[in-house]
């Protein structure tokens, strides 16, 4: 195959994938923006045009490109100002803040009649084309076509000074970012036809939390780009974006050798262990022992030498921690040396796609092999609806499973003893489901472990005591004397030798 050519000996109207200097970005429009032609990004004030703007002449500092920020809206003051809160500095930038005539406060600029549109439109486009010819840069922010449309006063005049703006920025190899903040009572059709791509950013409000913040290409004409709703989020540093999983554009080859739990029964009860490239959902009341059970997967592949991460929902990280110190799990040797990550998040300040962009990371950047989920009522709850959430859990599932992780959930049922309910169904999703139950024997409260069902292999179809003390947790014996475990009240009826005891000082 012939080797590419290097940029200098590409034809001038070429186009090439510009890089975007937004974190995500870039994957979303598959290498970035054309080159020499001219994108509308658009959203209502607020929705973090600007930055995005400054982040893309910034990455074109980097690169050693001449940059130009044209502003109607902003002041030069304010530009910096914004930058500064980012911790950017602006330097190799240039700034032309630009006064259309008739708001100058230049005696000489003003007239004793008033200024007809015709007149002070022309003046601003040759003011902006001036200083394109001065500067020659090779980025361009416009910023925004609001004052056009303005001072336009009509659509046909609108598209006409645009398409002088678009075709003149064409003629001098400019890439250029046009800003438009939608103020018109209705949105303006005429930009997504004569611009060569089209990108909107939105910001939701939801009943109770952080605002959502989506972005969707409308359009990017002769390139391929990732279509629907894109998660973002504006944080000091600027946008970073969190493209939608596709699990089909992700996989890896793994090994298939089955992962042991440290504790015989219970891989006796899994048929052998955990499944690399599975996922278990590990499902019971409040207290059972679903986030302990969780927990001694991922102990068990940090003692192997694997990384693991925790996100919990609905527990504190040094809570967390002190429980595993409490039954003889202490990790927090491996939280200082990163083998282990444990991320708290709060699912009123955590979109879908940030979600999924941690685990990404985690798995592709770190080398993340076990992933826990604590638990997925806390995930639901940082999702609008139900039927979304799911969508979401099964690309997310599948993306860990082609790259070989032990994905682990937790899924709590409402009510700790009696009938349980769920408060979703996500059997359907996992390759393997362990449910967890209290059951009264000798008066006392004891708990119960069961393998519902496991696609990859052979498991046991009995039921066996699962008990948590200072040491850690004990799978005991097939209890064969069990009724009504599935009906959320279970009884044993067995005789109580055949139950586990209290741990003697040795450990026996």
């Amino acid at each position: 195959m012939k080797d590419k050519e290097p940029m200098s000996a590409r034809a001038p109207d070429e186009v090439v994938p510009v890089p975007t200097g937004v974190p995500g970005l870039d994957d979303v429009l598959v290498g970035g923006y054309a080159s020499n032609r001219a994108h509308l990004v658009e959203g209502r004030p607020g929705s973090g045009k600007t930055t995005l703007g400054l982040q893309f002449l910034l990455e074109g500092v980097r690169r050693g490109e001449r940059c130009l920020y044209i502003t109607l809206s902003e002041s030069k003051r304010e530009l910096l100002s914004v930058a500064d809160r980012h911790g950017w500095s602006l330097d190799g930038i240039e700034i032309y803040e630009l006064v259309p005539p008739e708001l100058s406060f230049d005696p000489r600029q003003q007239q004793s009649l008033v200024y007809s549109s015709e007149l002070e439109l022309g003046e601003t486009v040759q003011m902006v084309l001036a200083e394109i010819e001065r500067v020659k840069p090779q980025r361009v922010v416009f910023d925004s076509l609001s004052e056009i449309r303005l001072l336009s006063q009509g659509a046909l005049r609108y598209r006409r000074q645009v398409l002088a703006l678009k075709n003149f920025f064409l003629l001098h190899n400019v890439t250029a970012l046009f800003l438009d903040d939608l103020t018109s009572e209705q949105d303006d059709l005429n930009l997504h036809s004569v611009s060569h791509a089209v990108i909107r950013l939105d910001q939701l409000a939801p009943l109770y939390g952080a605002e959502r913040r989506r972005i969707r290409v409308i359009k990017m004409r002769g390139t391929a780009f990732r279509g629907g709703y894109h998660d973002f989020i504006i944080r000091r540093g600027g946008l970073q974006v969190f493209p939608r999983l596709v699990a089909a554009d992700h996989h890896r080859e793994f090994r298939q050798a089955p992962a042991s739990s440290g504790i015989a029964e219970l891989d006796h009860l899994l048929g052998g262990g955990l499944d690399p490239g599975t996922s278990t959902l590990v499902i019971g009341p409040s207290g059972v022992g679903k986030s302990s059970l969780a927990l001694a997967f991922a102990f068990e592949a940090l003692t192997r030498g694997e990384r693991a991460l925790i996100i919990s929902f609905d527990e504190a990280k040094h809570v967390l921690l002190a429980r595993a110190a409490s039954i003889g799990m202490n990790v927090a040797h491996c939280v200082a040396s990163g083998d282990l990550q444990v991320e708290q998040v709060d699912p009123a300040d955590l979109s879908p796609g940030e979600f999924a962009g941690r685990v990404r990371s985690a798995v592709e950047s770190d080398g993340v092999r076990v992933v826990v989920v604590d638990s997925l009522s806390g995930y639901l709850n940082a999702m609008p609806e139900e039927q979304f959430m799911l969508l979401q859990m099964h690309e997310l599932l599948t993306y860990l499973n082609q790259q070989g992780v032990i994905t682990i959930l937790v899924l709590a049922q409402s009510g700790m003893v009696g009938p349980v309910a769920s408060p979703l169904d996500l059997t359907y999703l996992s390759d393997a489901v362990l449910l967890l139950r209290f059951f009264e024997a000798g008066g006392r409260i004891r708990r119960s472990i069961a393998a519902i069902k496991k696609r990859t292999g052979a498991h046991e179809n009995t039921i066996r005591e699962l008990s948590i003390d200072g040491r850690g947790l004990r799978v005991g014996e097939p209890l064969d004397r069990f009724r009504g475990v599935l009906t959320g009240i279970p009884a044993f009826e067995g005789p109580a030798s055949s139950l586990l005891g209290q741990r003697d000082d040795d450990g026996t």
